[in-house]
C-alpha cells in the first residue's frame, strides 16, 4: 500500500510540474536559458565554453524536458490506475515513472545543469534543490518498490 501511496503522490507531482512548465511556459523556459547561458555564474573562462546560447537549442531542451515530464506523469499515472485495479503491471510502471523522474532530475538537472552548466554557482537560477528533491523521491519510491515483496492482494 505504502508504494501505491508514494506512486501516487508521485503521479500528481509530475503531472502537475508537466503541467506548470506547459502553462507558464515562458518563466520556466527562461531558467533553461539562463543555466545553458551560464550568465549568473561566476563567468570562469575555463568553463564558459560550456554556455549555449542558441536560442533554438534552447526551446529544443525545454521541449524535450517538458515531454520527458509529461511522459513520466503519464506513466505514473498509469500506474495509480494500475495500483487500484489490482495488476501486476503497477510495479513495472511504476518502477519505470521513477526511473524516467530519476534520470529526468539526476542526470539532467544535478550533473548536467548543476555540474556541466555549473548550476551550483548561481544565486538566481539554481534548481538544485528541487532536483536533489526529485531525485530523493524517485529514488525512495525505487527502494521501496524493489526491497518489498509483491502484495497478493496488489499483485498477482
Amino acid at each position: 500500500m505504502a508504494t501505491a501511496v508514494l506512486t501516487a503522490v508521485s503521479a500528481a507531482y509530475m503531472t502537475l510540474v508537466a503541467f506548470g512548465n506547459i502553462t507558464d511556459y515562458g518563466t520556466n523556459r527562461a531558467f533553461v536559458e539562463h543555466v545553458f547561458a551560464m550568465d549568473t555564474t561566476f563567468r570562469s573562462p575555463d568553463l564558459m565554453w560550456r554556455a549555449i546560447t542558441s536560442q533554438s537549442l534552447v526551446t529544443a531542451a525545454y521541449v524535450l524536458i517538458i515531454a520527458w515530464e509529461s511522459l513520466t506523469a503519464v506513466i505514473l499515472l498509469a500506474a495509480v490506475v494500475s495500483w487500484l485495479r489490482g495488476h501486476p503491471t503497477a510495479r513495472p510502471l511504476s518502477s519505470t515513472g521513477w526511473v524516467l523522474q530519476a534520470v529526468l532530475f539526476g542526470l539532467g538537472f544535478l550533473a548536467i545543469g548543476g555540474e556541466w552548466f555549473a548550476m551550483w554557482q548561481s544565486k538566481t537560477w539554481n534548481g538544485l534543490t528541487p532536483a536533489f528533491q526529485n531525485t530523493t523521491l524517485a529514488t525512495l519510491g525505487l527502494i521501496l518498490l524493489h526491497a518489498s515483496k509483491p502484495s497478493p492482494q496488489l499483485a498477482p
